[in-house]
């Protein structure tokens, strides 16, 4: 049995692949109906939900005055 499309002709985006570039330097392709590549800052070999690696990122700061003024 072949597979039957029910979407109307000629109203949707051409879906390509493309490849998206990480900023760790992790790269892999994807389904996008953008015309280009993609670049990003983080993916799941460098996110730390997925690593289990926490990276804080201090501008001024910031961190230990928030912790300061919530410290009980």
């Amino acid at each position: 049995m072949g597979i039957v499309s029910t979407m109307k002709p000629e109203i949707h985006p051409e879906y390509k692949q493309i490849t998206v570039t990480c900023g760790c330097g992790n790269t892999f392709e994807t389904g996008s109906v953008l015309a280009k590549d993609l670049h990003i800052e983080v993916c799941s070999s460098c996110h730390p939900f997925y690593t289990g690696k926490q990276r804080v990122v201090d501008t001024a700061g910031r961190v230990d005055k928030f912790r300061k003024k919530f410290a009980r």
